[in-house]
């Protein structure tokens, strides 16, 4: 296998950074470095100045340490620049791709299915922004400070190391007592926020039933286990935090009166200012790990928002691109499907199988949980089958990609969903907005006259889920959005459960006009009202096919069916006792 492949796609993503992070990883050690400067104007200062009593040195060596520390500020400012334009480069080759893995994912049923993968991605970005990440970068000096204090002299330099030791020791310990309980507290904060997202968007129903106070305490428990767990990672970091700290001011104090023993010893050459200085560069080499365990806990985040990241792009690679298909003509087959939910082994559908021509017209029909929705997802290449395949005009629908079909394609789920913007936006799918289409649309379905009366016609908001519309006028604006445009394939899910009367007609009426121009339909449904448009007719049952064809030999073999099962139930009941 090549290396290359062998590499996940947000580890590969990230080394795409490495330009930005070595340069910025180069201007830390280089600013770093400059800290030596205000040591080196200690020791003028001390063994020139005082000395020589020189007010234009001590100006020249003022002005020149100034502008070091100057030169310092320019350098971190051009390194959070540099990291700036990494996470842009990471937003921009990566965001797009989450944002579509987040609805394969709740499509597929499998973990992610929500927004956590964009928050997952944020909290990675955000990660290339963080002092931490500045701290490691930092880390090379430390060791060049190490150096230093040994050249000074040997025992203040196995003093510093013995201290950094002590510190990454700390470091380990921080890192076994709190990353359990931070990644317990992770996944909690997880679930809770998930659990009140659901929440809000049951709120109608919640809030009729008086089921408030029930749903809140389930959602105190989850947070409470989460609030447990932050807090016993509290606990312990904080312990560690002042103990790092603790071990930075004993260092350098420990060093400067080192220092002090070596000079009353003449270990120092006596060099007064040594001692100092060796006080100093000691907390500079502590410093990063002090930074460190001090941000234990953003550490931890963003490697568990690595994790779930990911996997969920594991788990849902990026399709390859496909090769260009004409546009579809509306042939339709279903080959002996056997099909379920995603993530589910037992089948929904057992072996269903029929064909359309375009512009005919199918109703499917079937009691309560008989198939009828799981096949419309099928039809239009949202769930795979187990076995079989849907073709359209020979391609498998499935495997076609979505973003060329589309246009081509419309469908009504059960539940209609409508999306924050304007009327016309919501039946145009969000494209391009084509007034004149948009508005036969809208007249199909019998939607334009309720528009035209809104103070703002086309143009009015429809509000979060469609919450400034009825339950009748959000099915009519998704039966719009389903036609706009006149695809050539059509699958309705109960498209008038919702509507009354004049919907039904109206309704009728858009299937009639659709059929004349040579569109496929398919409409699931409970009511007899859709059968007169209909061509053809299939009863599901138990996720089979009990019967398919001709609208009319279907209705009378049904009938016949019907009679019989009369006529038996009645000579049962009249036979005399024995």
């Amino acid at each position: 296998m090549n290396p290359q492949n062998s590499r996940s796609e947000l580890r590969q993503a990230i080394d795409e950074l490495r330009p930005f992070i070595k340069r910025a990883a180069f201007l830390s050690l280089f600013a770093s470095l400059l800290i030596l400067a205000s040591s080196g104007y200690m020791m003028e200062v001390y063994g020139r100045v005082v000395t020589s009593r020189n007010h234009m040195t001590l100006a020249m060596l003022t002005v020149m340490i100034v502008g070091v520390y100057i030169l310092m500020e320019v350098l971190d400012w051009a390194r959070g620049q540099l990291m700036h334009e990494a996470s842009l480069a990471l937003d921009q080759h990566l965001s797009g791709r989450v944002f579509n893995i987040m609805f394969e994912a709740s499509l597929k049923r499998i973990a992610g299915g929500s927004s956590q993968p964009m928050n997952d991605f944020r909290t990675v970005r955000e990660f290339l922004n963080i002092p931490v990440l500045f701290a490691c970068m930092e880390a090379p000096a430390a060791l060049v400070f190490l150096a230093l204090i040994f050249w000074m002299n040997p025992i203040l330099g196995w003093g510093a190391l013995a201290a950094a030791v002590i510190q990454t020791y700390i470091a380990w310990l921080n890192q076994l007592s709190t990353q359990p309980a931070l990644v317990v507290a992770n996944r909690s904060s997880i679930a809770a926020q998930q659990y009140a997202d659901s929440s809000l968007r049951n709120a109608q129903v919640i809030e009729s039933m008086g089921m408030l106070p029930d749903i809140h305490r389930r959602w105190m428990e989850k947070q409470n286990e989460f609030l447990n767990q932050q807090a016993k990672a509290s606990d312990a970091g904080g312990t560690f935090q002042a103990a790092t700290k603790f071990m930075q001011n004993i260092t350098s104090s420990m060093l400067l009166g080192m220092g002090a023993w070596l000079m009353l010893n003449e270990g120092l050459h006596g060099k007064t200012i040594l001692m100092v200085i060796a006080s100093m560069l000691g907390g500079r080499v502590l410093a990063p790990m002090v930074q460190i365990v001090s941000q234990w806990q953003a550490i931890v985040n963003a490697r568990e928002a690595w994790k779930r990241l990911d996997q969920i792009l594991i788990a849902l690679p990026a399709r390859a691109p496909s090769m260009a298909l004409p546009a579809p003509q509306g042939n339709l087959t279903v080959e002996n499907v056997v099909a379920g939910a995603p993530g589910t082994s037992a089948p929904i559908l057992k072996g269903v199988a029929f064909a359309l021509q375009p512009g005919e017209v199918l109703a499917v029909i079937g009691p309560s949980a008989s198939g009828k929705t799981t096949l419309a997802r099928l039809l239009v290449g949202l769930w795979p089958a187990f076995n079989g395949k849907v073709r359209l005009d020979g391609v498998d629908i499935f495997t076609w990609d979505k973003t060329e079909l589309g246009p081509h394609i419309g469908y009504l789920p059960q539940g209609v969903e409508l999306f924050d913007g304007t009327l016309a936006e919501n039946i145009a799918r969000f494209g391009d907005v084509d007034p004149v289409k948009v508005e036969a649309a809208a007249r199909a379905v019998g939607l334009h006259d309720s528009i035209m009366a809104l103070p703002k016609g086309y143009d009015s908001q429809v509000g979060v889920e469609g919450a400034t519309l009825s339950g009748g006028q959000r099915q009519r604006v998704g039966l719009a959005r389903a036609i706009y445009a006149n695809p050539v394939f059509v699958v309705l899910d109960e498209p008038n459960s919702s509507l009354d009367e004049s919907g039904d007609a109206a309704l009728a009426s858009a299937i009639t006009q659709l059929k004349s121009r040579g569109t496929t339909l398919i409409i699931m449904t409970h009511r007899n009202s859709v059968l007169a448009v209909a061509d053809k007719i299939l009863i599901l049952h138990d996720g089979q096919s009990r019967a398919f064809g001709p609208k009319d030999e279907v209705l009378a073999a049904l009938a016949k069916a019907s009679q019989g099962a009369a006529v038996a139930t009645t000579s049962t009941t009249s036979r005399p006792a024995a």
